[in-house]
C-alpha cells in the first residue's frame, strides 16, 4: 500500500488540477452573454440621458453602446456563440441593433432626445426578441416585462380613478406584483450584491405600497403612489437592468 500512495496522490492531484483548470475555462455561452450585458450597460445610460435632457451626455453614451456592439457584432460574425449559432436572424438582429442606435445617435446629436430616447427603446425589443427565441432568460427580460407593465399603468388615465378605473388598476397592480415577485429570481443571473438586493426590494416596496393603498381605498395616496413606482425602477433599470 505504501508503494501504491505516491502514483495514489499523483493522480488525485491530476484530478484537481483538471478540475481547477475546468472551473477557471472560459465559457463562451457566459462569455456571450456578458458581452451583451457590458454593452448593455452603455444603452441604458443612453436611455437614463435622454430622459434627462443632457445632449452631450446622451450622445456620449450611444457612441459607447455603438462601440460595444460593434466589437460583439465583429466577434459574433467571426464565432457566434452557441446559444445564438443556430438563429438564422442573428446577423439581422446584430445589424439592425446597430443601425437603431445610429439612428438614434443623429437624432440625438440634432438635440431632439425625446424622439431620439423613443428610438432607442426598439433596442431593448430587438435583444429580448433575441434572447426569447433561443431559450435564453436574463434579468433584463424580467425588467423589461415590469417596464412594459409599469409603463401601462403609469399612462392609464384610470378614467380619473373612478370605481371603474380603480377596478382596473388593482387587476394592473396585481401583475405588477407578480412581475416584481420574478426579478427576485431571475436575480441569479447576475453576480451576488447587496445593491442588486437593495433595488428590487425598493421595487417591490413601491408595488406593495400602491396595492396598500388599493386595499384601504385612500385616493390621495393612490394618486402618489402611481407616479412613485417610476424612481425605484428607474434607478435599478441604470444600475442592473
Amino acid at each position: 500500500m505504501k508503494q501504491r500512495m505516491p502514483a495514489l496522490m499523483a493522480a488525485l492531484l491530476l484530478c484537481a488540477s483538471a478540475l481547477a483548470a475546468a472551473a477557471s475555462a472560459p465559457s463562451p455561452y457566459a462569455d456571450a452573454e456578458a458581452a451583451v450585458r457590458t454593452a448593455y450597460a452603455d444603452y441604458r445610460t443612453a436611455l437614463f440621458m435622454t430622459n434627462q435632457k443632457d445632449v452631450a451626455a446622451s450622445v456620449g453614451a450611444i457612441a459607447a453602446f455603438r462601440d460595444k456592439w460593434s466589437s460583439l457584432t465583429a466577434a459574433w460574425r467571426k464565432v457566434p456563440p452557441p446559444q445564438y449559432a443556430a438563429d438564422p436572424a442573428l446577423a439581422k438582429t446584430l445589424a439592425t441593433v446597430a443601425a437603431i442606435n445610429d439612428e438614434a445617435g443623429r437624432i440625438a446629436a440634432a438635440g431632439d432626445l425625446a424622439k431620439a430616447h423613443e428610438v432607442l427603446e426598439a433596442i431593448r425589443d430587438e435583444i429580448g426578441a433575441l434572447r426569447a427565441r433561443n431559450g435564453v432568460a436574463s434579468f433584463s427580460d424580467r425588467m423589461n416585462a415590469y417596464h412594459e407593465q409599469m409603463e401601462k399603468i403609469l399612462l392609464d388615465g384610470y378614467d380619473g380613478f373612478s370605481p371603474s378605473g380603480l377596478a382596473r388598476l388593482r387587476d394592473d397592480s396585481a401583475v405588477l406584483a407578480y412581475l416584481a415577485e420574478t426579478l427576485a429570481g431571475a436575480k441569479s443571473s447576475l453576480p451576488p450584491d447587496p445593491a442588486l438586493d437593495a433595488a428590487i426590494g425598493s421595487i417591490a416596496a413601491s408595488v406593495k405600497n400602491l396595492r396598500g393603498a388599493l386595499l384601504q381605498g385612500d385616493l390621495a395616496r393612490i394618486r402618489e403612489a402611481v407616479p412613485a413606482l417610476k424612481g425605484p425602477y428607474s434607478k435599478a433599470f441604470l444600475r442592473f437592468g
